[in-house]
Formats: C-alpha cells, sequence, structure tokens
C-alpha cells in the first residue's frame, strides 16, 4: 500500500481549516456578546429639542446694574416673530427676583420690523410717560433693548419710534430717539 502524501496533507489542511473556522466563528459570538446596549437616562422629547437659549437684559434691583437672564424657549415662537418675542418676553418679568424689567410697567409694542440692518421698534406712549427718568435709568432702558436684540445675528441697531412717530425723547429731555442705538460692548 502506497501512501499519498498530498491526499494527507490536503485532508490534514482540511481539517486544520475548519478547526479554525469553528474557533473564529465562536471567538465572534463572544465578543459580540460583551457589548451591552446602554439606553437613555431619559428620553428626550419633541418640545425638548425645538427649544433654544436667549439672553435677556434685565435691571439688577440692589445693584442698578444691566445684567443677562438666560431663557429658554421655543424655536418656533421666534421663527414666527423674534423681535417681538424677545421685546414682549423684556415687557414682562424676570424669573429671578433680584432682576426687574427697564421698559417702563403700561408699556405696549404697536411693531417692530426690520428696515436694513435696524431694527426699528414702535412702542406706545408708556414708554416714555411712564419712564422713572433720569440720564442712567433712560440710558439702562435703551441698553436692555439693545443688548437684548442685537443678539441676533441680523440686527445691528435699532430705532424706537412712540406711536410711529420719529425724534421723540424721555421726559426729562436728557435722551432722545433721533439716532439710532448701537450695542457698547
Amino acid at each position: 500500500m502506497k501512501i499519498n502524501f498530498k491526499k494527507i496533507i490536503i485532508i490534514l489542511l482540511c481539517i486544520l481549516t475548519v478547526i479554525l473556522a469553528v474557533f473564529f466563528i465562536r471567538k465572534t459570538k463572544n465578543e459580540k456578546s460583551n457589548y451591552e446596549e446602554i439606553e437613555p437616562e431619559q428620553e428626550i422629547l419633541e418640545k425638548q429639542e425645538r427649544q433654544t437659549i436667549v439672553s435677556l437684559y434685565f435691571i439688577n434691583k440692589n445693584t442698578r446694574s444691566l445684567e443677562p437672564e438666560a431663557r429658554l424657549i421655543d424655536v418656533k415662537d421666534l421663527v414666527e416673530n423674534p423681535y417681538g418675542e424677545l421685546i414682549n418676553l423684556l415687557l414682562g418679568e424676570s424669573k429671578n427676583d433680584n432682576l426687574e424689567s427697564a421698559i417702563p410697567s403700561g408699556t405696549i409694542l404697536l411693531g417692530a420690523e426690520m428696515s436694513g440692518n435696524t431694527l426699528v421698534i414702535n412702542f406706545s406712549e408708556e414708554f416714555i410717560n411712564n419712564h422713572k427718568g433720569g440720564k442712567e435709568e433712560e440710558e439702562k432702558t435703551i441698553e436692555s433693548l439693545v443688548n437684548t436684540l442685537t443678539e441676533l445675528t441680523e440686527v445691528n441697531e435699532i430705532k424706537i419710534l412712540i406711536n410711529g412717530e420719529e425724534n421723540r425723547e424721555f421726559k426729562d429731555k436728557e435722551v432722545n430717539f433721533q439716532n439710532v442705538f448701537l450695542r457698547n460692548d
């Protein structure tokens, strides 16, 4: 009986290939089973996905300095009417008890629209009639509006109208609205 070494080598290679294949299949299954699926602790709600943070500037009751307040609002509100939304938030109360609105109470926003890179804001007469007065307080009111609204990229400056009229001023004539107001950083 003649031994055919070629056949024996081919058979041994086939057996070795099968053994290696079984080894790699088992190893791959073990590696996959070591992975653990991680579930988020809290699901992100659809409403949370649509919110953004804006900065509103209010006056500190104690120091009388202007301070930003971060507010989480629905993006949909900003898309529909960004200027009116931010101004109406400034007309309201701060979430912080130490801060107060710089805009006089009773003021009504009559309109706000872009003209080039200038936001033209039209307020009711209460904006000037109900103001405390004094140059510093008046400047804080303007600065509150400018700092809040120039957070929007398209707004570089603001112009204030009272009942649709230009060139008005506060009662004590310290600050008038003849020119546009820029952010002073």
